[in-house]
């Protein structure tokens, strides 16, 4: 493909955009029109480099990838995993480092130990599912969460949570801890399976370049 056809980056909101653009600007990639706070662009587009940049909410991103709106693509672990799309995973970016875990109050250990049918509370059900499926091999009732997961337990709607838990405050707070850690997360770079044929050499570059500054 030509060096004229725009290379096209999906980010997620926030501040993983804000650690992603510091990071780029590293590799000599910068794009002004984004830091205009009051701008109302809804694209923003480095001429010189032929590059586009949009944001997006962070479930929205691998959609985009892989239906080829975004070329590549900059989102948390927990949402590839949740949204389950035909993307490639090139690059773990290192940044906004937490964890996806089973938690709930000390009393519902026994219940994961004995493979107990249980209630599930997440905002994350494909995750949870798959976890207590196809790695624990228990059967559990999953309840989809659209806010504050912790109530789940409190409220006993459910005996455990699948959340993502970054110091733990939140949980200690609500008298829940950490029971099993199922994976770790962190903000990870995707690529549209067809981009990465058309355009091997400036993606592949690319990650070579954010690789050595990671």
């Amino acid at each position: 493909m030509s060096e004229d056809r725009y290379l096209t980056f999906a980010l997620g909101k926030g501040r993983l955009a804000s650690k992603t653009m510091e990071l780029f600007e590293k590799i000599g990639i910068t794009c002004d029109e984004m830091k205009d706070k009051d701008s109302r662009k809804l694209i923003f587009v480095n001429e010189e480099l032929k590059l586009k940049f949009f944001l997006a909410k962070g479930p929205d991103v691998p959609t985009y990838v892989e239906y080829g709106a975004a070329d590549i693509g900059v989102v948390g672990k927990d949402t590839i995993m949740e949204e389950n799309r035909r993307v490639y995973e090139v690059l773990d970016l290192g940044y906004g480092k937490c964890r996806m875990c089973v938690c709930g109050p000390e009393s519902a250990k026994e219940l994961l130990k004995h493979h107990e049918m249980i209630r599930v509370a997440s905002k994350y059900p494909n995750i949870a599912k798959d976890y207590f499926y196809n790695k624990k091999h228990q059967t559990v009732d999953i309840i989809k969460l659209n806010g504050s997961v912790e109530l789940g337990p409190i409220v006993q709607l459910a005996d455990v949570i699948v959340d993502i838990v970054e110091t733990g405050s939140t949980l200690r707070e609500n008298g829940l801890e950490v029971l099993e850690e199922i994976c770790p997360l962190s903000a990870r770079m995707i690529v549209n399976q067809v981009s990465m044929q058309m355009e091997p050499d400036r993606i592949r570059r690319l990650i070579q370049e954010l690789r050595q500054h990671l």
